[in-house]
């Protein structure tokens, strides 16, 4: 890592956010989906070929034990004759993950311990659904939020989509802090990505395409409630403080991670480059986060080991890759691991769930979030735990001991 002069990198005056992580929740569906299954559905409706076989190949050594889905491989609208159309796709998003979505925003509002008609914004996201209006209309409704809430929903931000929304709440907290004002934030993600199976298995049986799609991804909703330091009432917990963030896009990468929209839903693009490319951004952004908080410079917490990392599980290469390019141990990234594995790759959502399972028993005082989304563009956060939310860790095997990198090539 190179050297750098954290001092002189801070641009003066540093006000402290004031912005703090008042609850989470995450909800997976109660499905799960193990790599045979896929292989299963595979064979049902397509012939062997050589891209299929290596996409199966692939299948066995993601390192993924199982996927959360909203149904198992026998669901009706993934063993149709033909995969199932967009407008399918969008009626089941708007039943199973606008369910799910609820689900995920009333367990972090019970944490928070507010009242409903306290929350003043929602930010929402997914890249797994296109509706207008869009899922975020019928969340509110169903929670039965003010018809005034202000709304956000961002599109087109892939995998990166739970930190970009978190940063999008942020700065609006800002704005209300600057009115002196309260805000209480519903900051959302839900992914429906398992039904997107046939699709992927169509373009690799009719254009011999090797496509991981089909072996990575999973289904979530999550949620976090993000207040800044105005309240109108006593009795609100912190969880995480909200230190500082940051938002890059590596140049020519466009072509190399994304979501394309098509008649069958969307289809994944991923190319060999992108773990390399991804952990290659880690460093120096890391560096200049670090050098723009003066309580973590003054701290001398100046290392990735420094911290514990709640990072998106976007593949194993990806988390094997900066956990090497950052010198971490399996520990740091324990939460990101875990999820991985018994979850999958649940896109935007998987952030959040990685940072509610990071809060059960991890040490470290501060954490870094990183995820990486289409352009590529890469999302980063530091955040401090607040009293009480430190504990010791487990003494407990790790888990990427049984971890094997899946192949993109």
């Amino acid at each position: 890592m190179s050297k750098v002069d954290y001092h002189t990198k801070v641009t003066p005056p540093y006000h402290r956010p004031g912005l703090f992580v008042l609850g989470i929740g995450v909800e997976y569906p109660p499905y799960l989906i193990e790599p045979k299954d896929v292989a299963t559905l595979a064979r049902r409706f397509y012939p062997s070929s050589p891209a299929l076989e290596k996409v199966l190949t692939i299948n066995e050594y993601t390192g993924i034990d199982t996927r959360s889905a909203i149904g198992n491989i026998d669901h009706p609208i993934v063993n149709q004759k033909n995969a199932p159309s967009i407008a399918e796709l969008c009626d089941l998003f708007l039943d199973h993950g606008v369910k799910l979505s609820v689900a995920a925003c009333q367990k972090a509002i019970e944490q928070w311990g507010g009242d409903l008609s306290e929350i003043t914004h929602i930010v929402s996201t997914t890249c797994t659904n296109s509706a207008n209006p869009g899922f975020d209309h019928f969340v509110v409704k169903q929670l039965g939020l003010n018809t005034n809430i202000e709304k956000v929903l961002l599109h087109g931000i892939g995998c990166s989509g739970g930190i970009a929304a978190l940063r999008t709440a942020a700065n609006i907290a800002l704005g209300s802090s600057f009115r002196r004002r309260p805000a209480r934030i519903l900051v959302l993600a839900c992914e429906i990505s398992s039904t997107l199976v046939r699709s992927e298995l169509d373009s690799i049986h009719n254009n011999e395409e090797v496509r991981i799609g089909a072996t990575l991804f999973g289904d979530c909703a999550s949620a976090m409630m993000l207040g800044n330091e105005f309240s109108n009432r006593d009795g609100e917990e912190n969880i995480l403080e909200l230190l500082g963030w940051d938002h890059r896009i590596i140049d020519d990468t466009e072509k190399d991670l994304g979501f394309d929209v098509d008649p069958l839903g969307w289809k994944v693009v991923l190319t060999h480059r992108v773990p390399k490319m991804a952990q290659a951004a880690v460093p120096a952004m890391f560096e200049d986060l670090v050098a723009s908080i003066p309580e973590l410079v003054d701290a001398g917490k100046l290392k990735g080991s420094d911290y514990d990392w709640a990072l998106h599980p976007g593949g194993a290469t990806i988390i094997q890759g900066v956990q090497s390019v950052m010198h971490l141990t399996e520990e740091h990234l324990r939460a990101s691991y875990e999820v991985y594995m018994a979850h999958g790759n649940s896109s935007s959502a998987t952030f959040f769930s990685v940072a509610n399972r990071m809060l059960e028993g991890s040490t470290m005082e501060h954490i870094i979030g990183c995820a990486f989304g289409p352009g590529i563009a890469v999302e980063m956060m530091a955040f401090k735990r607040c009293q009480g939310q430190i504990s010791s860790r487990p003494g407990t095997e790790s888990p990427a001991e049984t971890l094997v990198a899946e192949d993109v090539d």
